[in-house]
């Protein structure tokens, strides 16, 4: 009896709560919990957000300055590297380049330097061959039978050779002729060149002249003369070697 009696309270009273207008039914408390759960979650999602932002952006900050600062100064330090790589290659390629200028320009004052050594001395010896076959022939065709012994001397003097011996040879005969005939002669060279030389051989042309008086001939007669001599050198002195008459 008291347990019913109970029980009908009960339902009584369930009644009266869920007709009474200031409590909500149960699909409102439902839906209420699940909107406070749903906010909740919301909530708690907003904050775990937030906090694996504050612990993410601190360590991305870090991660980016320590991945930034060893960046930067490991591109500044490739940058001086290849710099000084650079200065260093142009360096040695400027030191390369002006030691092969140093060598050129050596190399060609060197060979400028020969050249006008054998020209000159080239024009020396040219010089010296000219004087000489000039002398020689003037002694050739100068003659005094008055002194003709010191005239034959002065020939044989700067001859060598088959012409010196010939001339040696024909000196007696010519000593008497000339001394029989008054034979004077005086002569001069109008022209001489080089037809050929090397350092120890030449041959020269000549064109002399002179003017000749004998018992024969007392005013005197103008003769001309085309020689070529062949000269050679020896002991340091240009000998006439050979005279020929060419015209």
């Amino acid at each position: 009896m008291t347990d019913n009696a109970t029980a009908a309270r009960s339902a009584q009273g369930a009644r009266e709560t869920a007709s009474d207008p200031g409590v909500p039914e149960d699909g409102t408390l439902l839906s209420a919990a699940q909107d406070a759960g749903d906010t909740g979650a919301l909530g708690g999602q907003d904050d775990a957000d937030a906090a694996h932002e504050a612990d993410d952006a601190p360590r991305d900050t870090r991660a980016h300055d320590a991945d930034d600062a060893p960046r930067g100064e490991g591109g500044g330090a490739w940058r001086r590297l290849r710099g000084a790589v650079g200065r260093g290659a142009r360096t040695r390629w400027t030191a390369v380049g002006l030691a092969v200028a140093t060598v050129a320009v050596t190399a060609v004052s060197g060979w400028l330097c020969v050249q006008v050594y054998e020209q000159r001395a080239e024009g020396r010896r040219h010089q010296d061959i000219l004087a000489a076959a000039r002398q020689s022939a003037l002694n050739f065709t100068s003659l005094d039978y008055r002194h003709y012994e010191r005239d034959s001397a002065n020939v044989l003097k700067g001859a060598t050779g088959d012409f010196k011996e010939q001339f040696a040879a024909q000196t007696a005969e010519l000593t008497k002729l000339v001394a029989a005939n008054k034979s004077v002669s005086q002569g001069q060279v109008l022209e001489a060149g080089i037809a050929r030389a090397d350092e120890r051989s030449a041959r020269v042309l000549v064109v002399a002249d002179s003017k000749v008086t004998n018992t024969a001939a007392p005013e005197g007669q103008a003769r001309t003369y085309r020689l070529q001599l062949d000269l050679v050198l020896e002991g340091g002195r240009w000998l006439t070697s050979n005279v020929e008459f060419v015209g």
